[in-house]
C-alpha cells in the first residue's frame, strides 16, 4: 500500500506501542525513521527468546519494526539534538513515549517542537496520564485495569495475556488520533500542529467494554472463567472430539443453539426448559457441558466443523501457532525484510481491505 507516500514520520519511540504506529505508516508507504539513542537503543532489541543467541536482530524488535531507516541520535548531545531538529522541521508526524519530565530535560518539549514545525502532529504515550511519573510496562496496565483478575480461572489465579495487549490497543488508539489530526490537517489551510496524547492506563480501560457494562449496572465483580463468557452459553467450553481434537463453540442465540442441537440429532434439546434461552443455558452451563461433550466425543473434529460451518455456528478447532501459520490467509499477512543484515519476519499491522 502505498496511501501516505510522501507522509514523513520520526519515530523517537521504543518497546511496542509506539513503535507499532511506526510500523502501521510505513506499510501505508510514509517515509518513517527511527531514531534511537547510540549508548540506550530501543530496549527490544535486547528482548530475544534463549533460541535466539546468534541472532543481531531479534524477534520481539522485528515485531514491530518494518520498514524503518534507523538513525542513532544522541538528544543529551548538542550535535544530536540538532540534528533531532533538522529531521522534525521537515516532519509531518512525531512518535515518542519518553519517561515523565525527559523531553523538557533533553531540550525538546512540546513547545520547542511545534516551533520549529508549526505543522507538526505529535504523538505520544504514556502510562498512566501525563501528569504521573510511573513507569508502566503492559503487564502493569493488565493488573491495574482489572483485566488480569477477569483472566484465567477459579484454580490458576490471575494471569496476564500472552500479548502485549495494552500496548497494541494504546498503539491502535493513538493511530486514530494522528489519522484524525491528518484529515483535520487536509481540510484547514492554516492547521496549526497539535500533541495527540493516549496513555495505556485508559486504553486499558476503554477496552472493558461489557464486562465494564455489566459491573456498572448490576454491581457484580467478573470473576475469573477461564475461556467463559458471563453473558451466554455455551461459549468458551472446550470440547473433545473422538480423534482428540479440541473444538469451542461461541453460541450467540438461540438460533444458533437450535442448529446446534439438530446437528447432533438431539432437536428436542434445545426446547428443553433448562437450555432454551441464554440466560438459562448461563444457568445449568455445566449439564449443558455434560451434555455436549457427550455427543461430541462420538464424532470427530473435521465433521463436527464441517457441519457447523454449513450451518453457520460459530465453531473452531483450537489451535496453535504453527497450525495458524499453515493458513493461506494468516501466511498472507507475514511481511519479511532484512534489517542490518538479518531477515526479519512480522505479521502485518494492516487489516483493513478496500473493495
Amino acid at each position: 500500500m502505498g496511501k501516505l507516500k510522501g507522509l514523513k514520520v520520526i519515530d523517537a519511540s521504543t518497546v511496542l506501542a509506539g513503535p507499532s504506529v511506526g510500523t502501521f505508516f510505513a506499510e501505508l508507504g510514509a517515509d518513517v525513521v527511527k531514531v534511537e539513542n547510540p549508548d540506550n537503543p530501543d530496549v527490544t532489541r535486547s528482548w530475544r527468546l534463549p533460541s535466539e543467541k546468534d541472532t543481531k536482530i531479534g524477534a520481539y524488535f522485528s515485531s514491530v519494526n518494518y520498514k524503518k531507516k534507523y538513525v542513532q541520535l544522541n538528544l543529551k548531545e548538542d550535535t544530536g539534538r540538532a540534528a533531532f531538529f533538522s529531521l522534525i522541521k521537515e516532519a509531518d508526524i512525531l512518535l515518542m513515549n519518553f519517561k515523565f519530565g525527559a523531553q523538557v530535560k533533553l531540550g525538546i518539549s512540546d513547545e520547542q517542537l511545534l516551533e520549529a514545525n508549526e505543522k507538526l502532529i505529535i504523538g505520544k504515550i504514556n502510562g498512566f496520564g501525563e501528569e504521573s511519573d510511573r513507569v508502566a510496562y503492559d503487564l502493569i496496565l493488565q493488573a491495574e485495569s482489572g483485566i488480569m483478575s477477569m483472566n484465567g480461572d477459579e484454580n490458576s489465579g490471575p494471569l496476564k495475556m500472552p500479548v502485549a495487549f495494552i500496548d497494541v490497543l494504546a498503539g491502535h488508539h493513538l493511530k486514530e488520533g494522528l489519522l484524525l489530526a491528518l484529515l483535520e490537517r487536509s481540510q484547514q489551510p492554516d492547521f496549526k500542529g497539535k500533541v495527540i496524547s493516549v496513555s495505556l492506563y485508559e486504553a486499558a480501560v476503554s477496552s472493558l467494554v461489557n464486562q465494564a457494562s455489566n459491573f456498572l449496572m448490576t454491581g457484580e465483580v467478573p470473576e475469573r472463567m477461564g475461556s467463559l463468557h458471563p453473558n451466554i452459553a455455551p461459549y468458551g467450553e472446550l470440547f473433545r472430539t473422538k480423534d482428540g481434537g479440541l473444538i469451542t463453540f461461541a453460541i450467540g442465540s438461540d438460533r444458533h443453539f437450535e442448529l446446534m442441537c439438530t446437528f447432533f440429532r438431539k432437536p428436542l434439546m434445545s426446547k428443553n426448559e433448562r437450555y432454551e434461552t441464554a440466560q438459562k443455558r448461563v444457568q445449568h452451563r455445566e449439564d449443558l457441558f455434560k451434555e455436549l461433550q457427550f455427543l461430541v466425543g462420538q464424532l470427530d473434529a473435521e465433521i463436527i466443523l464441517s457441519g457447523m460451518h454449513e450451518l453457520h455456528v460459530p465453531c473452531a478447532k483450537i489451535k496453535s501457532l504453527d497450525e495458524v501459520f499453515q493458513e493461506e490467509k494468516a501466511a498472507s499477512m507475514i511481511r519479511e525484510e532484512n534489517i542490518e543484515g538479518t531477515l526479519t519476519k512480522r505479521v502485518s499491522g494492516i487489516a483493513f481491505k478496500e473493495a
